[in-house]
């Protein structure tokens, strides 16, 4: 039950990097982001190291592991390479502009989404039950970080927040963003 200790801890260093952003800029917990990224994977690492023992070798788990790869992906992309520097640091102000194309159009929080179906595909690729578990644990411990940074750090951090939130869906993207993150995604990559 390892995995409950380190979702709870990771998250909790995601909240103090958080509150740290906004209230005390202490240069000391800006790695907290990192830290728990680094625990999040470890803890993960060895659950999936425990579960590969018991792994039958079938189409599915082959199908979901590509799957669960892909969303890593994703999740990668989303949270380290689709937030472009000169629109995230770019200050007006003294407040950064709200990346609001290309992967960000799609939904305001995407890595949610990438993030629970990495867990859900692994968890069914590897199927051992305390997977299965930890990945909705650690899907309902990032929906509440994600509600928490969209009430409160984000509109307290971007300049624009506001405006961004009322034209780019929270969560569950729908036809007109799905359209404008294809559309600005494209456009972005011919820059």
């Amino acid at each position: 039950m390892i995995w409950i200790a380190g979702g709870l801890l990771t998250f909790f260093l995601y909240l103090i990097y958080d509150l740290n952003s906004v209230l005390w800029q202490k240069k000391i917990l800006h790695g907290f982001f990192f830290l728990g990224n680094i625990l999040l994977a470890g803890v993960t690492v060895v659950q999936i190291l425990e579960a590969v023992s018991e792994v039958r070798l079938g189409a599915c788990f082959w199908i979901f592991a590509v799957l669960s790869g892909v969303f890593l992906l994703l999740l990668i992309d989303t949270l380290f390479f689709a937030l472009p520097f000169e629109c995230t640091y770019l200050e007006v102000g003294k407040k950064p502009c709200v990346c609001d194309f290309g992967m960000y159009a799609l939904c305001r929080h995407p890595g949610v989404l990438w993030f629970f179906l990495f867990y859900f595909c692994l968890g069914i690729a590897l199927y051992p039950a305390e997977l299965i578990y930890a990945g909705m644990f650690y899907s309902i411990l990032n929906l509440c970080y994600v509600i928490f940074q969209d009430h409160w750090t984000f509109p307290l951090t971007f300049a624009d927040y506001e405006n961004y939130k009322r034209t780019t869906p929270f969560l569950i993207p729908n036809q007109r963003s799905i359209r404008r993150a294809i559309q600005t995604r494209r456009s972005k990559q011919s820059e």
